[in-house]
């Protein structure tokens, strides 16, 4: 197969990895030059994605913010083959689906959103590898929901990346859901960090303290869009947080074990109801 890949930092460049090491042909581009250039002295792409290697791609991957995203397969949407399959990877579905299913009817080749659960805190080409994706979820966002044939063809072509698993989704309920697994606790994470104590944690720190600021280092550009993008779903997500987190506040305040009680015994309990 020809793949092709925009967008070479740490999902881009994963990608390009996975399916070089496979022995597929890579054509990839990046608007940064120097990220380009690692990519082709470092042997993870075979060339130039552009407006003439475009036509010869059987799949092609689109790693950029939701923003540049649209704009690009809307400039390149004439070039692409017919035949060829469109998987974007951005970290928000609404409004790329949106223009990648029309775009897709207009011009003849197949679009699916694509989100693959995989990261690490750090970004860019360098810390990319071909086994990111090695036994990760990846959420899908197909035109049809019921066309198991379909379904099959796509999971096929990402064989090369190695997911374990494939969830169907719409772009509405990704996005309802990825507010709530993946942005709010960037939000939380971030926000957590800045208190004045995380400046005289180390000796009295261990999982937990790891575990909660991980992800507080993050891409903050990357992040900025992908929440305005998302507001409306992780503003509720966060006014949840916050008026949960108000309670237990006010129990502290008034030295109310009861309703302390109360409140750890309920988050124990859900949180046994809905990971078991």
């Amino acid at each position: 197969m020809n793949i092709g890949i925009c967008g070479l930092g740490l999902i881009g460049g994963s990608m390009a990895k996975a399916y070089h090491q496979a022995g597929e042909t890579v054509y990839g581009y990046d608007i940064n030059a120097a990220s380009l250039g690692y990519a082709s002295l470092a042997d993870i792409i075979d060339g130039v994605l552009d407006n003439s290697t475009i036509p010869l791609c059987d799949l092609l991957f689109i790693a950029l913010y939701p923003g540049s995203a649209v704009k690009y397969l809307s400039e390149i949407a004439p070039l692409i083959s017919r035949s060829a399959v469109v998987i974007d990877l951005c970290g928000t579905k609404k409004n790329i689906c949106r223009c990648g299913f029309a775009l897709a009817e207009k011009y003849g080749f197949t679009f699916v959103g694509g989100h693959p659960m995989a990261g690490t805190q750090y970004s860019g080409i360098k810390h990319a590898k071909a086994t990111l994706f090695k036994n990760a979820p990846m959420v899908l966002v197909p035109p049809v929901y019921d066309d198991m044939a379909f379904l099959d063809r796509i999971t096929k072509l990402l064989a090369p990346a190695g997911f374990g698993k494939f969830s169907v989704t719409t772009a509405e309920k990704h996005d309802k859901m990825i507010a709530f697994t993946s942005q709010l606790a960037h939000v939380v994470s971030n926000a957590y960090i800045k208190s004045p104590t995380a400046r005289e944690h180390r000796g009295f720190s261990a999982g937990s303290y790891k575990d909660l600021t991980r992800v507080a280092w993050l891409n903050e550009n990357m992040w900025t869009e992908l929440f305005l993008e998302n507001r409306e779903p992780l503003l509720f997500e966060i006014d949840c947080l916050v008026n949960s987190l108000k309670e237990y506040r006010d129990a502290l305040a008034n030295e109310d074990g009861v309703t302390l009680r109360r409140l750890l015994r309920d988050g124990r309990v859900a949180k046994e109801e809905i990971d078991g």
